[in-house]
């Protein structure tokens, strides 16, 4: 009968809670810190390269990320966002729902703006002058907004774990 006492149905609970939390908290901060070290050192490091070099680098890089391992977090952080948001107690919803849109907002840009770019430049290697002008300051500014939702999504996340 000790499995039907409400004190450790509770518990278990604020348990699986915890759990999600924690796990959407990480995956949310893996993948803030991805788009962060683009911005900060990938892109000005190959920035630097001519113009073939600088659009093969890229492309085998836009191939090497799409892995397990990062997708993992890419798909897994909003979808940690909306068990968090559904497990959420009443004071920490609202930051768990704002981290979901924020977490969602990131996936869509990448969707919407940096693969095709990313693509576009695939396709464009054989003229590398180009294809680099047609990619790299639009990559850059969209790689900037996704710093910012996938920032603000973790503050979210680690918002509503403090008020759990």
């Amino acid at each position: 009968m000790d499995a039907l006492d409400p004190s450790n149905w509770n518990r278990s609970m604020n348990t699986f809670r915890s759990i999600v939390l924690i796990a959407a908290v990480v995956a949310a901060g893996l993948q803030a810190g991805t788009y962060y070290v683009w911005a900060c050192a990938v892109i000005p490091g190959v920035a630097r390269a001519d113009d073939h070099t600088f659009v093969t680098a890229i492309n085998h890089m836009n191939h090497a990320i799409v892995n397990p391992v990062f997708m993992l977090t890419f798909l897994g952080t909003p979808v940690l966002a909306a068990a968090a948001a559904v497990l959420a107690t009443p004071s920490s919803r609202p930051w768990a729902v704002v981290a979901l849109a924020l977490a969602i907002a990131t996936v869509v840009v990448t969707f919407a703006a940096n693969i095709p770019l990313n693509n576009a430049l695939d396709t464009g290697a054989h003229h590398p002058a180009s294809a680099r002008a047609a990619f790299e300051t639009a990559w850059q500014w969209w790689n900037a907004l996704r710093v910012l939702t996938s920032t603000g999504a973790l503050i979210g996340l680690a918002g509503a774990l403090l008020r759990a």
